[in-house]
């Protein structure tokens, strides 16, 4: 039984790229739960932490859940009105990473 997976792409602000060397995008291969599931937003950060533990920190809280002052834009929409860390992801998805505006 295999399970999908995809690369997904994290398109980051100014703010964030001192964790990743400066780089604007990092990449990385989410995984689906199953057979028939599709990789979410969950699965990548799950990955995000593997291969990048300082950035994924600031982007989820302690508890893993997307950090209030961030919003991550999946398909032109916010992923909290998409299910969140549920947020199933498009073949090719690029997560826009947005810091909240005060």
């Amino acid at each position: 039984m295999t399970k999908p997976v995809m690369m997904v792409v994290f398109v980051l602000p100014n703010s964030l790229r001192r964790w990743v060397s400066g780089r604007t995008e990092v990449k990385v291969f989410a995984v689906g739960a199953d057979r028939d599931s599709p990789p979410t937003l969950g699965s990548a950060l799950d990955m995000l932490r593997r291969t990048h533990p300082l950035l994924e920190e600031r982007l989820r809280d302690d508890y893993g859940r997307i950090r209030r002052h961030i919003s991550m834009i999946v398909c032109g929409e916010n992923a909290r009105g998409l299910g969140g860390l549920d947020c199933a992801l498009p073949p090719g998805a690029e997560v826009y990473v947005l810091p909240a505006l005060a």
